[in-house]
């Protein structure tokens, strides 16, 4: 069977075109696809029944996800669902929102989509990364983490404005159906979503990082880095190569020379680990001049024992960053209370599961 939310909206007009019908009646499946939110082949009312036995006939179908378990933060601006599949497959997304404003009268509404089960890249402060790797996500398994909260926030009145790929797993790493995802999900016949909206966030796939540079996508392409040298990467990327920070700051540059857009590079503080005045000092000479953006981002406690620093620990850091004019940011945080780290709510609930 061939799951609908997988077909680009160009294959779509030749399937239907295929099947014997007007070219015309490709526009309407999408558009019930995306925005009428079908669950399965039947609600699709928009065509003809004998469009849709066709596409039975075929071998294509509608794999809906359900909804196992959802936990919401206590301000209600974090939510967080455990989605199975009609396969079993078992995978975490996360809705996070921000206050409305004047000019929008809507909440920013962010969605952190997984692109794998488990994660191949080890990182030893990741809930995911220890879970170990269990499989690549098809395309239209993410694209339906999507419209999974596009449906909650429907019912709002709310929309989904910005999608993050920094879930479970290296997104880089499963890049064909990720890319597919993106293109079904940026395409205006289908959801529709504005390229510049999307953040693609790795932890140092470099192939992959030139790879997107050329893909004529407006995205944000974030880099976790973690640490100014290699020595310290490598103990917490197990994966980073020899040279591995060096070698990501020059595809850091490769990508804005190729598409003018800054890169972003992710920092987790990790308490006594890469979060001291010398590090922040290292850090800081590693990227001046570079014209990246540095997000600091206070770790969310997951096994290893790992905690975050003292916030006045994070602001010491950042400081030292901008005294070098390394231009930085600490990431607000969301979700500390209900496990939004990625990977945390699927180990939680397979070990009560179990």
């Amino acid at each position: 069977m061939i799951d609908l939310y997988r077909v680009l909206p160009e294959e779509m007009d030749d399937l239907v075109v295929k099947l014997g019908h007007p070219r015309y009646r490709s526009g309407q499946l999408l558009r019930a696809l995306y925005h009428e939110s079908p669950r399965k082949m039947s609600d699709l009312h928009q065509i003809p029944a004998s469009l849709r036995d066709a596409l039975v006939t075929a071998g294509y179908t509608i794999g809906s996800e359900d909804e196992v378990h959802r936990v919401v933060s206590k301000d209600g601006h974090t939510t967080k669902l455990l989605l199975k599949f009609y396969d079993k497959t078992l995978i975490e997304t996360v809705l996070m929102q921000y206050s409305k404003s004047q000019d929008r009268g809507h909440p920013r509404s962010t969605v952190c989509v997984s692109t794998q089960v488990g994660c191949p890249m080890g990182c030893v402060f990741c809930a995911t990364g220890q879970m170990g790797f269990e499989k690549n996500l098809q395309a239209e398994k993410i694209v339906s983490q999507v419209l999974h909260f596009a449906r909650i926030l429907h019912q709002r009145g709310e929309h989904v404005t910005n999608l993050v790929f920094m879930g479970m797993g290296e997104p880089l790493a499963n890049y064909d159906e990720m890319i597919r995802a993106v293109r079904l999900l940026t395409h205006p016949r289908a959801f529709g979503l504005g390229q510049r909206s999307i953040t693609i966030s790795t932890v140092g796939i470099i192939p992959g990082i030139d790879r997107l540079a050329n893909e004529d996508l407006q995205v944000k392409l974030a880099i976790s880095l973690h640490a100014p040298n290699d020595e310290l990467r490598k103990k917490l990327v197990p994966t980073a190569g020899p040279h591995s920070v060096g070698d990501l700051i020059m595809a850091a540059k490769r990508y804005f020379k190729k598409t003018g857009r800054r890169v972003t590079f992710e920092y987790a503080l990790i308490d006594d680990i890469n979060d001291s005045t010398k590090v922040a000092s290292e850090l800081a000479r590693v990227l001046k001049g570079n014209g990246a953006h540095v997000n600091l981002i206070p770790m969310n406690p997951t096994a290893g024992g790992f905690q975050r620093p003292a916030r006045k620990k994070v602001l010491a850091f950042q400081q030292i960053l901008r005294n070098g004019d390394v231009n930085c940011t600490v990431r607000v945080e969301k979700g500390v209370e209900i496990s939004a780290a990625c990977g945390q709510l699927r180990t939680d609930m397979i070990e009560k599961i179990n």
